[in-house]
């Protein structure tokens, strides 16, 4: 409109008319051009204009990761349960005490043991003098009798000589025989050692019941069977200890164990020795441990999969009891073209796909195969070599133009909000 005025002006000022008509009519080819400068300027504005957020298509490691609920056991426990009943005499370590193994704990009343071991010691000591008495007496006897045997054999042989020389009677043989026969008899009684073994089984017998008295000394202390430290004790001394329940609780609290119940197939990746984490919700940081045990069998009350994450516990900061979550490390893909999570798109049909950015900042749809997904990222297995710009923020817009007006798109890439570390939160 100012032009047409401008026009209209310069014709009223020259005050010609055929020549103002030529004037205005020039005026108005030259608009018309100009019209139509602006009606092209304004198709190449209407090229829409989308702001995204990118990020990189990077080489690097990606692991697949199981997680899950899980709850803490000592490394190793033991509820000692005493074997004889008496009343507890004294006890030497308190709930809490750290101790190692074979440290005398506790000690029951014994008095009525020690005066039983003093007499069982008493009848020992006879026994064994019978059986040493017993022991040269039937050398004594064997000797004696192999010599009568031998004499009785001599004798026999010598008149049996003689009879054949018609010197003595068969009354005198018979006689030999008879003492030669008695004479082994008696040699065989002695080989059999019978007042021996009777001594010898008095012996053992005094020996057991020596050895019971013993047995029954050592179950009044209570010694610890392994490192750890006290965490129960439930009686206080004078009180009565039986096999009723345990006296003492012992945990060895060094190392901490953390038991998942795992479903069949997450389960299945895993093996004895995977890397792995325990952490306790709403609390910082993590332990580094390992897979120590997958079970071999299902859980006969359901059908997960026991899996065991032994982990070290410095300061014995975690406790038993308490509900921690485990992350297990499956598998580790070095190498991996690995991309945001939020830069893949799936589609209807189950295809995945990623927009990407040229060098001129022009989108391509790109279709990919994708592997592992751990957390924000996903491994993309065919599809990408690494270095690419994938969109994250403003992909789903991009991927639902076509490709003509894709092509015509122009992009603004849009840097991505500064967003605090923890660290940072926690310093505040």
């Amino acid at each position: 409109m100012n032009a047409d005025k401008k026009a209209v002006l310069q014709v009223k000022a020259r005050g010609g008319y055929g020549w103002g008509i030529g004037l205005l009519l020039g005026a108005l080819v030259a608009l018309g051009f100009v019209a139509s400068g602006c009606s092209k300027g304004t198709e190449v504005e209407a090229a829409p204009t989308v702001t995204v957020q990118v990020g990189a298509a990077e080489n690097q490691t990606i692991e697949r990761k199981v997680s899950a609920e899980a709850t803490l056991y000592p490394l190793e426990q033991s509820a000692i349960v005493p074997k004889i009943t008496a009343p507890v005499k004294k006890f030497y370590v308190e709930k809490g005490s750290k101790v190692h193994a074979g440290q005398l704990l506790a000690e029951l009343e014994n008095s009525d043991l020690l005066a039983q071991k003093q007499e069982n010691e008493g009848a020992y000591t006879q026994a064994e003098a019978g059986y040493e008495q017993a022991v040269q007496k039937a050398k004594q006897d064997l000797t004696l009798s192999k010599e009568t045997l031998d004499a009785a054999q001599k004798l026999y042989n010598a008149r049996q000589e003689l009879y054949k020389q018609g010197a003595v009677s068969s009354k005198d043989v018979d006689d030999a025989n008879v003492a030669l026969i008695q004479a082994r008899n008696a040699y065989e009684a002695s080989q059999k050692q019978l007042d021996l073994k009777v001594a010898e089984g008095q012996l053992t017998a005094a020996r057991a019941k020596t050895a019971e008295v013993d047995v029954g000394l050592n179950y009044s202390k209570i010694v610890s069977p392994i490192d750890g430290v006290v965490t129960d004790r439930p009686l206080y001394a004078g009180e009565m200890a039986s096999n009723s329940g345990p006296i003492i609780t012992v945990m060895n609290l060094s190392q901490i164990v953390a038991r998942a119940h795992i479903d069949q197939q997450e389960a299945s990746q895993l093996k004895v020795g995977d890397a792995a984490t325990i952490s306790v919700p709403g609390q910082p940081g993590a332990l580094k441990g390992k897979v120590s045990l997958v079970s071999p069998a299902l859980d006969p009350s359901s059908t997960p999969v026991e899996v065991w994450v032994q982990s070290p516990n410095p300061g014995e900061r975690l406790k038993p009891g308490s509900n921690v979550q485990v992350q297990m490390v499956a598998q580790a893909v070095q190498h991996a073209i690995v991309i945001p999570a939020e830069a893949l798109l799936t589609g209807s049909d189950g295809t995945t796909s990623v927009i990407i950015l040229d060098t001129d900042n022009k989108p391509h749809k790109k279709k990919v195969k994708v592997g592992i997904r751990d957390a924000g990222d996903v491994q993309v297995t065919e599809g990408l070599q690494g270095g690419e710009r994938v969109v994250t923020v403003g992909a789903f817009a991009l991927s639902q133009e076509d490709d003509p007006i894709l092509a015509k798109t122009n992009i603004q890439v849009q840097a991505p909000p500064n967003i605090p570390d923890e660290d940072d939160d926690e310093a505040q």
